[in-house]
């Protein structure tokens, strides 16, 4: 299997299966000289593991991670970071029932008609364990990003609809997100949501999610305008996180129901000081950042893997029907959160890198 690796300057490629003996991630490119320790890589692990309450999969992983290089007396030498995450609570027997049926809107049947192999066990290289190497990488891409830049610069993100639920982002507040397990901007939506997904899980079914990541004190002039676009990249990240269907940055698709005048974002001058009066263009024009806040969406389709049972067919080529037992999200985009916060710091970190090499700045 080949395209396991993400990045241009600033690269890591993420290895193993959900129930093999471990994953984990080899990171290229980090400048030396960067303060990190494994307790900042595990802060925003720690963020995604499972098993942190009844909204998410009862898989129970430390999800503790261990550096074997890369780093001298607490520093990065810029030789490359090789991170690892043992696994330790993988049932295989779960899934012995399924494994020559194909879960309807899951990958099992393209797997195995493209590599001619399946591991059928939690989905093998294509289960969304795999994303926990992404957020290890990352935690490291945050980290320089932090002394690069400075204090200004922070990644954040949120689920802004659960299901068919959305939230109030103008009501968005940082503080709320990380004192509830949805990750939800508007804490008066709290007790909304986990009746509606008690629902859901109850039923044996799943639901999808939107989140939102925001970036601030991003440097103007991120990006290349024809085929290194910074929203371009943005949105390849997105998309290659697992059940991810579409993405918008700012506007987005509602972008198609504006006029001009309204998705202009209009500029003035005071002093020395520029202004932008919205930012429908999500922070980004013509494919290099503003210097205003990057707004990117996305949305996360519902958990394949449910209670209900489906039609499908074997891969004998026989009709038959499937339910799935286990240990699965209700909605899988919950944990999204983090792995989304980790991609935006990837794909900022390699654009701040590629623009040093070109610009000198």
């Amino acid at each position: 299997m080949s395209f396991n690796t993400f990045g241009k300057i600033f690269r890591f490629t993420t290895w193993g299966e959900s129930h093999g003996p471990a994953i984990g991630c080899v990171v290229d490119g980090c400048p030396p000289n960067i303060n990190i320790k494994e307790q900042d890589i595990q802060i925003e692990l720690n963020k995604r593991k499972p098993g942190q309450s009844k909204f998410t999969s009862q898989r129970k992983e430390d999800d503790k991670v261990q550096i074997l290089s890369g780093l001298f007396e607490g520093k990065t030498t810029g030789t490359p970071i090789s991170l690892i995450i043992y696994n330790k609570d993988a049932r295989s027997r779960d899934y012995e029932t399924i494994k020559n049926k194909f879960r309807p809107g899951h990958a099992d049947f393209t797997y195995l008609k493209k590599y001619g192999i399946r591991d059928y066990r939690g989905g093998g290289r294509q289960s969304a364990r795999e994303t926990a190497s992404r957020v290890a990488a990352g935690a490291i891409a945050k980290k320089v990003l932090e002394s690069k830049i400075g204090k200004k610069f922070k990644v954040i993100g949120a689920v802004t609809q659960l299901g068919i639920i959305g939230c109030d982002v103008k009501k968005w507040n940082d503080q709320n997100i990380r004192k509830n397990p949805f990750f939800c901007p508007d804490k008066s939506f709290v007790k909304l949501w986990k009746k509606y997904l008690l629902s859901i899980r109850k039923s044996g079914s799943s639901c999808g999610a939107i989140i939102e990541i925001r970036a601030r004190g991003v440097p103007v002039g991120l990006g290349a305008p024809i085929y290194s676009k910074l929203d371009m990249d943005i949105a390849s990240a997105m998309m290659s996180i697992n059940a991810v269907k579409g993405v918008n940055i700012g506007s987005g698709m509602s972008s198609a129901q504006l006029t001009g005048e309204q998705n202009s974002d209009e500029i003035s001058q005071k002093g020395k000081k520029l202004k932008f009066h919205s930012n429908n263009a999500g922070g980004i024009l013509g494919g290099i950042s503003t210097g205003q806040e990057i707004v990117v969406s996305f949305a996360v389709k519902p958990t394949s893997s449910i209670l209900k049972s489906r039609k499908t067919v074997d891969k004998f080529g026989k009709n038959t029907s499937i339910s799935v037992k286990g240990r699965h999200d209700p909605c899988v985009g919950i944990r999204a959160v983090p792995i989304g916060e980790a991609m935006l710091n990837c794909v900022l970190l390699d654009h701040y890198l590629l623009n040093k090499a070109q610009c000198g700045k």
